[in-house]
């Protein structure tokens, strides 16, 4: 079955930097564009950013410059690194592979993982 397994959470200081990792398994990662978004206390899920199939990246205007999203497919994994980290980037961070589009609209749901907390305090 699909997995999303995400790691490297934690608690970190402002100015700080965590490397975040999410394992894939169940589907075919290299055909999948993948994506970490995030969702702080009382607040909607938000899309930090995500690479496409192609390489391409985007990301969330709070985090231009600061993080980093990159996919290794012969580690079927995506990655996140976040630098300069603020108070503000407190959140459960989720891994999700995004799926393919057509005419029709999306040919899959979307996957999601369970999530790893990041804290940005002092």
């Amino acid at each position: 079955q699909v997995q999303l397994v995400e790691s490297g959470g934690g608690l970190v200081q402002p100015g700080g930097s965590l490397r975040l990792s999410c394992a894939a398994s169940g589907f075919t990662f290299s055909s999948s564009a993948m994506g970490w978004y995030r969702q702080a206390p009382g607040r909607e899920r938000e899309s930090v950013a995500t690479i496409t199939t192609g390489y391409s990246t985007n990301y969330g205007d709070s985090v231009k410059g600061r993080f980093t999203i990159s996919r290794d497919n012969a580690k079927n994994t995506v990655y996140l690194q976040l630098n300069s980290l603020k108070p503000e980037d407190t959140a459960v961070y989720y891994c999700a592979a995004i799926p393919p589009y057509n005419a029709y609209g999306p040919t899959r749901r979307t996957y999601w993982g369970q999530g790893t907390q990041v804290t940005v305090s002092s």
